[in-house]
């Protein structure tokens, strides 16, 4: 049976799509395939269709169908992390002399893949508040193939309207490609409002337990899943076995992470907007947040990312870092832990004096699930 006909509710998608019971064994999960090639009945005959891990194995397959299945697309690709997934997906949509409208607020390393590498090869880009879908517009050039929105964006939480700058860039004959990481599939549906591809970070809540590095390509297109899965096979940066395994073992508890994750979100946003030494909190379950409206609209909650600003400007930011004790300092984001970092200083160093710069006195949270008060004293006790 298709995994499409087991359930159109995602926690159950979650749970069986991809994840067929072993035929040897009966075992309910996929097994790890840590193999590199596989017997052939013959000169050509290949078992299910494998011959080789690079071209595909059927623990990453596994995952691949899981993530089709939770995304509603028709095509999942898994690779060995984030930026490889996006630097297969730029590869496969554009030339030399194409041009590319990035977001300005944006992760470090997207910005660095466009900035340091894509531009090398001779695609343009230029940026706009994709907030603005008019902003968008103006961006757009004869030579736009792309645009590219996060939403929520990292790390200032911004919000794009998914649907209306869908709309500015099918006007255009651009593809929209929307980077779905802080949202998850739980919380927020991209291809269902109008984006041609999905990308993830794997590493981060799919995964959910940072112990894995991967990442990410989803579509709803048939045809443009067959070239984005040559170029995956070309070049060869594909998600091993055991990786695979963990991430796919990640989707099956996404759901209820996700509702803790923004449940303690929430009380973390609401307690840092009373404090005294918080200059502004960025979280679009806040109804003063510019986007809250669009959020609300397009997310089923607000997720697990909150950042906020601190009085006294970037040393005091970098000393509430230093002084969290349940938070841990560290880079990356949406595992159980919560985690705290200084944007500036370390995920989006590499925007520094770019239109992408983030202020210096931002202090980012993926607040995790542990018991909520011991969060909100940990928070109290940093600022002091």
């Amino acid at each position: 049976m298709s995994d499409r006909h087991i359930s159109q509710h995602f926690e159950t998608l979650a749970i069986h799509a991809g994840n067929t019971a072993d035929p040897l064994t009966g075992a309910v999960v996929p097994p790890i395939y840590q193999v590199s090639t596989y017997k052939q009945d013959g000169v050509g005959g290949l078992r299910g269709g494998y011959e080789y891990s690079r071209s595909a194995n059927p623990t990453r397959t596994a995952l691949e169908e899981n993530l089709a299945a939770l995304e509603g697309g028709r095509r999942g690709l898994a690779f060995a992390s984030g930026l490889a997934a996006e630097d297969c997906l730029l590869r496969t949509l554009l030339s030399p002399g194409d041009h590319v409208v990035i977001p300005n607020d944006a992760y470090g390393g997207t910005f660095r893949l466009f900035a340091k590498v894509v531009a090398r090869w001779g695609v343009e880009w230029s940026v706009a508040d994709t907030s603005d879908p008019a902003a968008v517009r103006a961006a757009l050039t004869p030579k736009t193939k792309v645009v590219w929105v996060e939403t929520p964006s990292n790390p200032l939480l911004g919000i794009t309207d998914i649907a209306a700058v869908a709309q500015v860039a099918r006007d255009a004959g651009a593809r929209l490609v929307v980077d779905n990481t802080f949202a998850t599939p739980y919380l927020q549906q991209p291809l269902a409002l109008g984006a041609d591809i999905v990308v993830h970070s794997l590493t981060k809540y799919m995964g959910g337990h940072s112990d894995v590095v991967g990442g990410a390509l989803i579509t709803g297109d048939a045809g443009l899943g067959e070239e984005l899965a040559f170029h995956q096979n070309a070049m060869g940066a594909v998600a091993g076995p055991f990786d695979s395994w963990l991430v796919l073992r990640g989707t099956k508890t996404l759901s209820v992470r996700m509702d803790r994750h923004s449940e303690n979100a929430a009380k973390v946003a609401d307690m840092l907007t009373r404090h005294a030494r918080v200059s502004s909190v960025l979280y679009p379950g806040l109804p003063e947040h510019p986007g809250h409206e669009v959020a609300a609209k397009q997310m089923k909650s607000f997720g697990g990312m909150v950042s906020f600003r601190v009085e006294g400007g970037e040393e005091a930011a970098v000393e509430v870092c230093n002084r969290a004790r349940i938070f841990t300092l560290g880079e990356s984001l949406g595992g159980v832990e919560s985690l705290i970092e200084h944007p500036g200083r370390m995920t989006h160093a590499s925007v520094a004096g770019s239109a992408l710069e983030v202020p210096g006195d931002l202090v980012r949270l993926s607040v995790g699930i542990e018991n909520a008060e011991d969060l909100l004293e940990d928070l109290q006790q940093a600022l002091g």
